[in-house]
């Protein structure tokens, strides 16, 4: 029988906040366990293993950042709208850096389709529309811009720009300009 007050939800949710504050790599069942002071093999009613663990932390991940970001978008396009999703990662990812890992973790494509990945997707494209861009060019800019929000976040994160000026908030800023520069300038194959 399941141990009162212990469901996926709940698990999945103190996975997360053990995500922040040990790291992704370091979530397993057993140290989710020991946090609710249980037994491992009581936690597995609620969960298969490790990997269905990270993988619904994972789903909560993409879910937050996607909801984030759909308030963050509405109203907005071009410049203005590149922007407050470029923020809306960098920010997640400042505020839960286990939770951003998570967002990172590769999926299996039933599991990714049926999850808000779809949706970071849409709205990238959404943005995308405001540079009359058409295919496959939209593509390429999708993967320009979650290479270039991914890559600064992280080196961020690991505090590759701690010690060198000017600070990463200008940096940013400037990236961002570059990024609306680069797609209002799309260049012809």
């Amino acid at each position: 029988m399941a141990r009162a007050g212990l469901t996926t939800e709940r698990l999945v949710r103190a996975g997360a906040e053990l995500a922040d504050e040990v790291g992704f790599d370091q979530v397993t069942v057993s140290a989710l366990a020991r946090r609710f002071d249980v037994k491992a093999a009581s936690l597995y009613s609620h969960l298969r293993n490790s990997q269905d663990l990270k993988t619904r932390i994972a789903l909560l991940a993409l879910a937050e950042l996607a909801d984030r970001a759909a308030l963050a978008l509405a109203g907005r396009a071009g410049k203005d709208a590149l922007a407050a999703f470029a923020d809306v990662y960098r920010d997640y990812a400042r505020e839960h850096p286990g939770r951003y890992a998570a967002a990172r973790f590769r999926l299996d494509p039933e599991t990714a389709a049926a999850g808000a990945g779809v949706r970071h997707a849409q709205m990238t494209r959404a943005i995308l529309r405001g540079y009359d861009l058409a295919e496959p060019d939209q593509t390429h800019a999708v993967r320009l811009l979650g290479s270039v929000f991914h890559g600064y976040v992280s080196l961020e994160l690991s505090g590759g720009f701690d010690h060198s000026a000017p600070d990463s908030d200008t940096s940013w800023a400037r990236v961002v300009d570059a990024l609306d520069a680069l797609l209002r300038n799309w260049p012809a194959p």
